[in-house]
């Protein structure tokens, strides 16, 4: 078992992660999983959990938040993430349209938003060792599926933090 942190991608890294995840079978589907790891800081648990209606509304659109309940997240307290960036979204749309058209009438919105080859829901562990398959495939060292939510947190940070007006 791995110990430490997980590693900071730089862009460029994310970059090759997701060039490499593109080359392979499902890659519609591991983009998306790329995206909502960094562009949500999502752990594996809450994209194993997340379903169809959790990201589509009935129309059929794009919800513009996810609400996350307890059962889905570390110490079971609701959250919300917010579907902002474009490029998530586009990731998304993208996954669910080849979703759609795969499915064709069994497309449902209670089925899970990410599906293993085998067509049943990610366990978090599983969804664990998809993410190591592609960072080893990427050749980067360090990186595991939580390494996405320690991005997203330190670009956030960042960004909070050249952002903030000294008031002293």
């Amino acid at each position: 078992m791995r110990e430490g942190k997980a590693k900071v991608l730089s862009e460029a890294e994310f970059k090759r992660a997701l060039n490499t995840a593109k080359k392979y079978a499902h890659a519609k589907r591991n983009v998306a999983l790329l995206y909502c790891s960094f562009g949500f800081g999502l752990r594996a648990k809450e994209m194993a959990a997340l379903k169809i209606k959790h990201v589509l509304g009935p129309d059929g659109a794009l919800l513009e938040d996810i609400n996350l309940d307890g059962s889905m997240t570390k110490g079971r307290k609701q959250r919300y993430v917010f579907l902002t960036n474009q490029r998530v979204a586009a990731a998304i749309r993208e996954y669910i349209d080849e979703r759609r058209e795969r499915d064709g009438i069994l497309f449902n919105y209670e089925s899970p938003l990410f599906r293993s080859q085998k067509g049943s829901a990610f366990s978090p562990n599983t969804l664990q060792q998809l993410f190591r398959h592609v960072y080893a495939q990427s050749r980067l060292r360090g990186a595991s599926s939580h390494s996405g939510r320690r991005t997203f947190a330190t670009v956030k940070t960042t960004l909070l933090s050249r952002t903030l007006v000294d008031y002293r």
